[in-house]
């Protein structure tokens, strides 16, 4: 298939053939992952070095699954006992990897544009596993996957995302996705929790759950990402489940069809009712296992098109 990206570093640059081709590549993968016999030799002698400097056991876990998976010597790099805590640099950090030669980096890291930096000064391949608020564009790939599954198709239904939009680089990621693949992105949050001008990316912003749920084919729940605010966005806990917390009456208003979806870890009882998020309309659990799979088919393609990587000498 024609791939000719050397990184993955957002969805923006990516085509929708592009993306097509990669969740049916991830197709395949999900039959691999459910055989008795798990392993490919696709990377077999390649390493994969998983680099990242926020926890996510969720995230980091799928990427180490994907590349054993694939036959890829899997190494995680624990930065909070590297020297990268003790003071050393992004840069010096990649002058450290590129002594290593990995052929895959996966990248998280609490800064926007981090992973970008580094796939500029690494022999091989890049890919972000969340940057900031920025792009998470795995995760908006998986989720493409999850309803894919389940719709058919992504062209013409209508998705709502709910919550916590302004830190969300899962949402930005979805929103670019979607909005490439014909989908009809609504943004359902109260105005404190609404960037500015985010209407300029295709999407409807609605400040009712109920009117952004209406007629929805897919309701996407965001985590309230308490740990990124410096300030009071929401006036309580308690107050924000009312309005914004999806329960089985605010459900009540999307498709008699719709799938519920969270890519999280779930604040039970703040972003979603427990009623909910354990029905038989919740995809949440799936949404996990399609992580591996799209994970496998990005790291396949990327090993591919590592070869002729060079890195920009290191400032």
């Amino acid at each position: 298939m024609a791939f000719a990206h050397h990184h993955l570093l957002g969805i923006a640059g990516l085509t929708p053939p592009e993306i097509t081709a990669l969740l049916d590549l991830a197709e395949e993968a999900v039959d691999v992952s459910r055989q008795v016999e798990k392993k490919k030799v696709a990377l077999k002698g390649r390493t994969q070095i998983n680099l990242f400097f926020e926890a996510s056991t969720r995230t980091q876990s799928s990427f180490e699954l994907a590349g054993k998976r694939l036959g890829a010597d899997v190494m995680n790099m624990s930065v909070k006992n590297s020297s990268v805590s003790k003071g050393e640099t992004l840069l010096d950090t990649a002058t450290t990897l590129n002594a290593m030669h990995p052929d895959i980096l996966v990248v998280r890291h609490n800064a926007a544009g981090a992973p970008q930096l580094l796939a500029r000064k690494v022999g091989c391949s890049v890919i972000n596993a969340g940057d900031g608020a920025h792009e998470h564009p795995t995760q908006a790939l998986l989720d493409a996957l999850t309803i894919r599954r389940h719709k058919g198709t992504l062209e013409g239904l209508v998705v709502a995302i709910c919550g916590d939009i302004m830190h969300s680089r899962v949402a930005r990621s979805n929103i670019l996705l979607l909005t490439a693949m014909g989908a009809e992105v609504r943004l359902v949050a109260p105005s404190t929790l609404l960037p500015d001008s985010v209407e300029a990316m295709g999407v409807k912003c609605f400040r009712d759950m109920r009117k952004g749920l209406d007629g929805a084919d897919v309701v996407m729940m965001l985590r309230l990402q308490l740990e990124r605010m410096n300030g009071a966005f929401v006036p309580s806990i308690r107050e924000y489940f009312h309005f914004y917390g999806l329960d089985e009456e605010k459900l009540g208003y999307a498709r008699e069809d719709a799938i519920v979806m969270h890519p999280g870890p779930m604040n039970r009882g703040i972003e979603i009712d427990s009623s909910v998020a354990d029905s038989g309309r919740s995809v949440i659990h799936e949404q996990v296992e399609m992580g591996v799979a799209v994970r496998m088919a990005i790291i396949e393609l990327l090993a591919k098109n590592s070869l002729d990587i060079q890195p920009a000498e290191l400032d």
